[in-house]
C-alpha cells in the first residue's frame, strides 16, 4: 500500500480532528524525521515539546525493550520498582522545594484533572463546602477533557462544548488587581502556567508572580501547570524555579516520557494528605514501562548535563533569530525561555504562512495563539542542528514576509 493509499485510509478511518498535511512519516533519528519518500525533515516540534531526547534514542529504546521483556504493566494496587524510583527522583530533586508526593497518570490533561480534584478536596475539607472554585488565566491551556477544558481560558475552545463544568473563573494574564478581586471564600486555588504555551508563549510578569506569592501566603493553593514548560524545557527541571515560586501542586507530562505516554502531579505533604485510598486512581498511570522510560529521561537531564546544553543552544538560537528579525523586519517579538521559543510576527505576516514555508524548507514548526510560531527542539539538539534550523527558518520567514 502506497503512502497516498495509507493517508486516504486514515482520512476514512480516523476522526477529522487534526490538519495532518500530505506526508507520511515513517521513521526518525535524533532531530530528524523521514517520510515515505525518503525525505528528511528537521523536527523542531518534537511531538509538541515531548521528544526531549529526539527520535529513536538508544537509551530509551534499551529501557523500553528491557522493561517490556520483564514487566510491562501491573495494577496500582501493587508496588513496582520503576515507579518508586522515578517518584523518589522527582521529589528529591533539589529544585522541587516542598513537593513531596507524586501521582502518575498517562497525560497532561489527566495530571491537571487530578490536580483540580485534589485542590477541591483540600479546599472543602480545610475551608468549608463552598470552597471549590479555581481561578485560571485568559489564553491558558490545560487540556481537552471537560474539566481541563473548563479550566482553559480560551472561549473559542468552549463554544461547541457547553455547558462547561462549574467552578472555574478566568482573569486576565498578569492583571494582579483582577486576580486579587476574583479571590473570595469560594476560591480554593489558582492554576497558572509560568509561560503559556498554546496561548502564545506568554510569561508571568514579576508583579503577577509577587501577587501569587501573597495570595499563597494567605492560604490560597498555587497550582502550576508544567506540562509544556517542565522537565528541562526552560533550562531548569521545573520552570517555576526560575520564577521564584514554590507551588503547592505541580503537573507534568510531555517531556517526562520522552515520547512515551506518562504524566504526573506532585504536591506538598500537607495537600497530598487529603487524598485517601479510593479518592483518585488510574489503570495505566505509573506502569513499569512508562516509569522506566521516565527514569532514563530524568537521569539524562540531571546526570548527562542536558540543562547546560539547553542554556547554550537557547542562547545560540535566540541570537540567530534576532539576526533574522533585524534582516527581515517581519518579526514583532521574540519570546520564551530556554528551548521554549516563540516568534510573534508583525501584521501582514501570518504565522500559518511561515509554518507552511518551513514545511517547504523541510523543517517542522508549530503555531500558537496571537500569530506566534513555536520552536521546540529536543533538549539534546546540537550547535550544528541549530545553525541548520536558523538557515531554514530564515529562508522561510524571508518567503512568508517578502513584503517586508
Amino acid at each position: 500500500m502506497t503512502a497516498k493509499d495509507l493517508i486516504e485510509l486514515g482520512n476514512s478511518a480516523l476522526f477529522n480532528t487534526y490538519n495532518r498535511g500530505d506526508k507520511l512519516f515513517v521513521s526518525g533519528k535524533g532531530v530528524y524525521l523521514t517520510n515515505s519518500d525518503g525525505e528528511e525533515y528537521l523536527d523542531f516540534v518534537s511531538g509538541i515539546a515531548t521528544n526531549i531526547l529526539g527520535h529513536s534514542n538508544e537509551k530509551i529504546i534499551a529501557a523500553v525493550s528491557k522493561q517490556a521483556a520483564t514487566l510491562m504493566h501491573i495494577s496500582n494496587i501493587y508496588w513496582n520498582k520503576p515507579s518508586i524510583e522515578l517518584a523518589d527522583k522527582l521529589v528529591n530533586y533539589k529544585g522541587a522545594g516542598s513537593l513531596e508526593k507524586v501521582f502518575f497518570s498517562n497525560s497532561g490533561a489527566e495530571a491537571n484533572e487530578g490536580a483540580l480534584k485534589l485542590a477541591r478536596k483540600y479546599g472543602r475539607e480545610v475551608n468549608g463546602e463552598q470552597c471549590s472554585e479555581v481561578i485560571t488565566l485568559t489564553d491558558s491551556f490545560h487540556g481537552r477533557t471537560m474539566a481541563t477544558l473548563s479550566a482553559t481560558g480560551q472561549p473559542d475552545m468552549h463554544k461547541d462544548f457547553q455547558p462547561l463544568l462549574p467552578g472555574s473563573k478566568y482573569v486576565a494574564l498578569n492583571d494582579s488587581d483582577a486576580l486579587k478581586a476574583a479571590v473570595n471564600d469560594n476560591t480554593c486555588a489558582v492554576l497558572v502556567e509560568t509561560i503559556q504555551g498554546e496561548g502564545g508563549i506568554n510569561p508571568l510578569s514579576d508583579e503577577f508572580v509577587q501577587t501569587l506569592k501573597e495570595l499563597q501566603a494567605d492560604g490560597l493553593l498555587l497550582i502550576i501547570d508544567e506540562v509544556q514548560t517542565g522537565i528541562g524545557r526552560t533550562g531548569t527541571l521545573y520552570s517555576f524555579e526560575q520564577f521564584g515560586l514554590g507551588p503547592d501542586i505541580v503537573t507534568l507530562a510531555k517531556g517526562l516520557g520522552g515520547g512515551f505516554p506518562i504524566g504526573a502531579f506532585m504536591a506538598t505533604d500537607k495537600v497530598a494528605a487529603h487524598f485517601n485510598p479510593g479518592d483518585h486512581g488510574t489503570t495505566l498511570g505509573g506502569n513499569p514501562l512508562g516509569t522506566a522510560v521516565g527514569n532514563v529521561i530524568f537521569d539524562e537531564i540531571i546526570d548527562a548535563g542536558l540543562l547546560d546544553n539547553v542554556a547554550a543552544r537557547a542562547e545560540q538560537l535566540n541570537a540567530g533569530l534576532q539576526k533574522i528579525a533585524d534582516k527581515t523586519g517581519a518579526i514583532a517579538e521574540l519570546k520564551g525561555l530556554g528551548l521554549l521559543v516563540g516568534i510573534e510576527f508583525k501584521d501582514g505576516v501570518q504565522a500559518a504562512d511561515v509554518i507552511t514555508a518551513c514545511y517547504d524548507e523541510k523543517m517542522l514548526v508549530v503555531g500558537a495563539k496571537h500569530n506566534v510560531v513555536r520552536l521546540l527542539p529536543p533538549l539534546n539538539v546540537t550547535a550544528a542542528e541549530i545553525d541548520e534550523a536558523l538557515e531554514k527558518f530564515g529562508a522561510a520567514v524571508g518567503k512568508a514576509g517578502k513584503q517586508y
